[in-house]
């Protein structure tokens, strides 16, 4: 398996983790009458983002921020594999998210600005560059 498929298995495995620390908690503030119905706002009364803990909504972002992460970064490594350009560089840059989407979670449950944007930013960056290093 390429590095780069190896990260992408290690980032869903994280998305998994990820949904995990969100529902744990979720489930501890709302109760399982909340969390395990269909969730219709006549019956949430508003979305469930609003109705937890200040660090439960962040957890519940950050949860949905890797999914749109996850979809471009998984892009950048079908590009690279199916395309077979895969090289030390884009490696190096697959590595880099997986560790930019690790530290976002802390630093956006503790509320760590800038950081938290500037941690996305690398990650985001890095998908890009693998994008960019497989079409040059």
């Amino acid at each position: 398996m390429t590095p780069e498929l190896t990260v992408l298995c290690l980032a869903a495995l994280l998305q998994a983790v990820q949904f995990t620390l969100m529902a744990i908690p979720a489930n501890i503030e709302l109760g399982v009458g909340k969390t395990l119905s269909p969730r219709d706002t006549s019956r949430m009364g508003k979305p469930m983002v609003e109705q937890v803990s200040d660090k439960t909504g962040r957890l519940i972002r950050a949860m949905n921020n890797h999914f749109e992460a996850l979809i471009l970064f998984t892009i950048a490594v079908v590009v690279i594999t199916l395309g077979d350009k895969g090289t030390g560089f884009s490696a190096v840059c697959a590595w880099v998210y997986l560790a930019a989407r690790i530290l976002y979670i802390p630093a956006y449950y503790f509320g760590l600005a800038p950081w938290r944007s500037l941690i996305w930013f690398v990650g985001f960056l890095s998908t890009m560059l693998m994008i960019l290093s497989a079409v040059i």
